[in-house]
């Protein structure tokens, strides 16, 4: 871990007078298999991002950018969605995403302000290091895929706390989505060192684009030949996943990085991803991977599942268009999962109506605009993934961990280019003063 995130020949000038330290994010990160194993990984987000919040009001002086009050308009409008709860099981679901909406708001401000000490390519060897643990539970769950793990937490827990769905599989964690008394022949998913299979394919496609740049960018070190022969393996724990949003999310992330990049003369990214994808469809045909993903498709019903799940969201969001209804709520078809769940839009229209919806959005898809004229190469893998997440948010449910890459990924975006110098560096906008900053993007 120590030799991902060291990198000293880059030196970023100070751009705070206390500059914030690094090490909750190193901790949040790098520290996921402990709060995993504790059983406290799914609140961790929230506990760090107090502890980040301590940080900035430390600090003083904390700046935001241009169009971040629409992400605050999405959080004071789901707030006002606490109104439409009627039940115990679901106002402790609503609190705990609630959090995680206020964690990620703090975390984004975190790596936004945190130029100094976490500068572009730290960040991206910290996102590297959370993709291999994402790629070694993958692998657990291929191997271990009916193995339960009862954390020390679940002991503690009190009885009414651990009945609710939510917090017992937070606290009582499985490595694979597998029913061996399933009537369908579905073969384990991979899901550790998450809760579900969607949330490991979710995570993946936001975080390999990082890991290729990371690589890039520390092409002349060691540790490139140690984590080079790792991205083709880690396409193993992603087969086996059998998770067709992954790959669509990765294939747009990979053609709209190759059309970005033959538009300033750069073809070389576009002949990687043509031989990439001709090796990849290869490998992938002549393994058992290209059945199975056939097999799921034509023995279980998940597509016609998950329309009659969005056609009743959209009947429930006609009752409350204002508010929405705080929280998902059982469908009419009781073999079918609860109605907003099976997609962040989903859920976020269902629970916090048409206005909740709009805001959310509207925020990712100001960071997407407002990106797009960065030309370095941290800027453009940022701008791709933030846009990757915004089509994935109407096939996977975001919370906790696809909002927080997410959030890193439209900090790095925002924030500008560091005054640091690697090989690919080349954003020659000329660098913010003081001044301007104060007059157009302190909070």
């Amino acid at each position: 871990m120590t030799t991902l995130l060291s990198d000293t020949r880059h030196r970023v000038a100070p751009d705070a007078d206390r500059p914030l330290p690094v090490w909750p994010m190193v901790a949040l990160l790098a520290g996921y298999p402990l709060w995993w194993i504790i059983g406290i990984v799914d609140v961790s987000w929230i506990l760090f991002g107090a502890l980040q919040l301590l940080y900035l009001l430390r600090n003083g002086r904390t700046r935001a950018p241009r169009g971040f009050g629409i992400w605050l308009a999405f959080l004071v409008w789901m707030t006002l969605s606490v109104t439409q709860l009627d039940t115990f099981g679901r106002v402790v679901g609503f609190s705990y995403r609630h959090l995680i909406y206020v964690a990620a708001t703090v975390l984004f401000l975190y790596i936004y302000n945190a130029r100094t000490r976490l500068h572009d390519t730290f960040v991206l060897g910290l996102l590297t290091t959370y993709w291999l643990i994402t790629v070694v539970g993958g692998f657990l769950g291929m191997l271990l895929p009916t193995t339960v793990v009862r954390t020390p937490l679940s002991y503690v827990l009190p009885g009414f706390l651990l009945n609710n769905e939510l917090v017992n599989h937070m606290v009582i964690r499985r490595f694979a989505q597998y029913d061996p008394t399933s009537y369908f022949d579905v073969a384990p998913r991979p899901s550790a060192p998450f809760l579900y299979t969607n949330n490991w394919g979710n995570a993946y496609s936001l975080l390999l684009p990082f890991v290729v740049l990371y690589l890039i960018k520390v092409r002349h070190q060691r540790r490139f030949w140690v984590l080079l022969p790792l991205v083709p393996i880690s396409f193993i724990p992603a087969a086996a996943t059998l998770n067709r949003g992954m790959f669509l999310g990765l294939g747009l992330a990979a053609i709209y990085l190759a059309v970005r990049y033959l538009l300033r003369g750069r073809p070389g990214v576009l002949i990687c991803v043509v031989l990439a994808g001709v090796l990849g469809a290869g490998a992938f045909t002549a393994s058992s991977f290209d059945d199975n993903i056939t097999a799921r498709v034509e023995d279980t019903s998940t597509t016609e599942d998950r329309a009659e799940i969005y056609l009743q969201t959209l009947r429930s969001v006609q009752d409350n268009p204002v508010f929405g209804l705080g929280a998902p709520r059982p469908s009419t078809n009781p073999n079918i999962p609860p109605v907003g769940t099976h997609g962040q839009f989903w859920m976020v229209i269902h629970s916090h109506g048409i206005p909740g919806v709009l805001f959310f959005l509207g925020w990712f898809a100001f960071v997407v605009a407002g990106s797009l004229r960065r030309t370095d190469d941290v800027g453009t893998v940022a701008n791709a993934v933030v846009l990757v997440a915004l089509a994935e948010v109407f096939y996977y449910g975001f919370l906790p961990v696809g909002l927080m890459l997410t959030m890193i990924a439209a900090a790095l975006a925002l924030r500008g280019a560091s005054s640091e110098r690697g090989p690919l560096h080349r954003d020659r906008r000329p660098r913010l003063t003081r001044s301007r900053l104060t007059a157009g993007r302190d909070i």
